[in-house]
């Protein structure tokens, strides 16, 4: 049944089609082995997947429910059956992912050619939204800096002990650095090899001395790396999320509607 007629000319669905056939997909296909002739094409799904982000729509699920009941989603699949959220959600993962960054900006030419974008300025968007995160996910740039504090004002006391157990030196200054730190390390490596100390580990094994002053050296070493590696992620910013190191963590005020006490 030809649907096309019920759909007004100036529908963005109509623009999403127009602009799919435009565009060069070749990147998108090269990543099947093979397509079914009687299912909905790379073309296709790709044309679906764009329209529902239009829409607000990112569920697999919901997408699969608007090809079934939304008549600009039948007209975009063109009478081809209706893909499952299975087959959507592979489609986005598997093959859309593959090749999005030449997809988008084959679609930014397709658009500039067509006069319905400009590419003289540039916006950021700054929007800032409040997410779910896991307490665990975040890095505070004041906690790493006492952190790091505490572990620096250890080092001195470690080295001067090492050195006078073992009878080694490193010259150093008041500031303790960790070029220091990796000369003490070898000279402590050194002492094992020319001695040759087998290390253990498990219960019921006694540790030398001289491996556990080798272990908590690579131990200082270990932390004194990750603080300077967080604080270098953090930079002018109080916090970034490990899972995104340009995501901001924000402390967000709640709205205490009991009693009576919420902020405009």
């Amino acid at each position: 049944m030809n649907i096309s007629f019920q759909i007004p000319d100036d529908d963005p669905v109509r623009l999403v089609k127009l602009l799919i056939e435009r565009m060069d997909l070749s990147p998108l296909y090269q990543t099947y082995s093979r397509i079914e002739k009687n299912q909905a094409s790379p073309r296709q799904l790709l044309a679906i997947v764009i329209y529902a982000s239009m829409n607000q729509i990112f569920s697999s699920r919901r997408i699969e429910s608007a090809c079934r009941r939304d008549l600009n989603f039948q007209y975009l699949l063109e009478g081809k059956p209706v893909p499952d959220h299975a087959t959507i959600a592979r489609f986005r993962s598997h093959h859309m992912a593959a090749c999005s960054r030449t997809l988008f900006a084959d679609m930014d030419a397709v658009l500039a050619q067509a006069g319905a974008l400009s590419l003289k300025n540039l916006f950021i968007d700054g929007t800032k939204i409040e997410s779910v995160a896991n307490k665990y996910t975040f890095v505070w740039k004041k906690s790493v800096t006492k952190r790091q504090a505490k572990v620096l004002a250890k080092i001195p006391g470690f080295i001067l002990k090492t050195q006078e157990l073992f009878g080694i030196q490193v010259l150093h200054t008041h500031a303790v650095h960790r070029y220091h730190l990796r000369r003490l390390l070898g000279k402590l490596k050194r002492l094992q090899r020319e001695g040759h100390i087998v290390f253990v580990h498990g219960k019921g094994h006694r540790k030398t001395p001289l491996q556990k002053a080798i272990e908590k050296a690579k131990d200082f070493l270990h932390k004194t790396k990750e603080y300077a590696v967080q604080l270098h992620y953090c930079g002018d910013r109080n916090s970034y999320a490990k899972t995104d190191i340009d995501a901001t963590f924000m402390h967000l005020k709640e709205d205490d509607h009991e009693n009576g006490q919420g902020q405009a």
